[in-house]
């Protein structure tokens, strides 16, 4: 653990989450060449790209030592409302903004909560999730909408050139979300409130309006990974995203972004994703059993909490 402590202080985290996820990489294509197939790489990035999304939302979260645990249920909501009025003939971008608006009350509602009342993030969005997913069930009597047109589709099976949809939006939501992090006002307070809520407040930032935001930015994310997974799909489920709360929840930790707050960055988020989407895809292609990709991701955040909570209490002593 000595060893891992000096290395992530010679170097930045993102430089070891890079280097650990080439090694898995290269490891997986030894064993299977199959793996680094520019067919199966593209379909990598492309499943990876709807829990960026998801993962994004949830960094913000996190940060501000929060949690999200309705983002599956609120992505299964928003675009079962997207498709619905796709289905009665609203223009496409319409439909679109709906599930976006839908993702953003539901955010809304979990952030007062949090922000306001001071519930309980985990209590807040326990019972944000149970309630989208039980009116996502209601709504279509646990059904599926099925047979959307290919403009509904586009953002997870439309391509802009040579790019697939996926890919270009993952790379835009990568891209504002850094920017909105690291070099906004917003972002700043986002950090200040998960490192000291007292003191953040001391200093006239409001908190309950920016807890309230991160929550909102989480719900509209989702929803936009439900419109991609739904066109990828090309049908809208209530059941959709069960377990992506627990998948964003690993790739953000792993990532290095820290439960207590304050700490973390959208460029380990991603490098956590693909890790994580890297093993996955692996273990299909070497005809592991799926179950045990459960077993990896819930070892992947145990492995980072410890390795992440014995750095950051090195960094204390030293400080002493």
């Amino acid at each position: 653990m000595k060893i891992l402590e000096k290395l992530v202080r010679r170097f930045s985290a993102t430089s070891i989450l890079s280097l650990l996820l080439l090694l898995i990489m290269l490891m997986i294509a030894f064993i299977e060449p199959r793996f680094i197939k520019p067919s199966n790489l593209v379909n990598l990035i492309r499943q990876s790209s709807i829990i960026s999304l998801v993962s994004f939302g949830m960094t913000c979260v996190i940060l501000t030592s929060g949690i999200d645990l309705s983002v599956g249920s609120v992505l299964a909501l928003s675009v079962l409302v997207a498709a619905s009025a796709a289905k009665a003939g609203f223009p496409v971008p319409l439909a679109w903004a709906t599930a976006i608006a839908v993702g953003g009350a539901c955010g809304m509602v979990t952030g007062s909560l949090v922000g306001v009342l001071k519930v309980p993030p985990f209590i807040a969005s326990l019972g944000m999730m149970g309630a989208a997913r039980g009116i996502a069930l209601l709504y279509t009597e646990g059904g599926p909408i099925t047979g959307f047109s290919r403009a509904f589709r586009f953002p997870g099976a439309g391509w802009i050139g040579p790019v697939p949809a996926p890919v270009a939006i993952l790379v835009l939501a990568f891209l504002f979300f850094h920017f909105l992090l690291d070099s906004t006002k917003w972002g700043r307070k986002v950090r200040c409130l998960g490192s000291n809520l007292v003191a953040s407040c001391g200093t006239g930032i409001n908190a309950g309006r920016v807890i309230s935001s991160v929550y909102i930015l989480s719900g509209m994310s989702a929803a936009v990974a439900g419109l991609m997974l739904a066109g990828r799909l090309d049908s809208a489920q209530p059941t959709a995203g069960l377990g992506y709360e627990f998948g964003a929840i690993a790739a953000v930790v792993l990532g290095g972004t820290q439960f207590t707050g304050g700490k973390g960055r959208v460029s380990g988020t991603l490098l956590g994703v693909f890790i994580i989407g890297v093993l996955e895809n692996g273990m299909n292609i070497l005809n592991v059993n799926p179950f045990y990709e459960q077993v990896v991701k819930g070892a992947a955040i145990a492995l980072a909490l410890v390795i992440y909570g014995k750095i950051a209490s090195g960094g204390k002593k030293d400080q002493v």
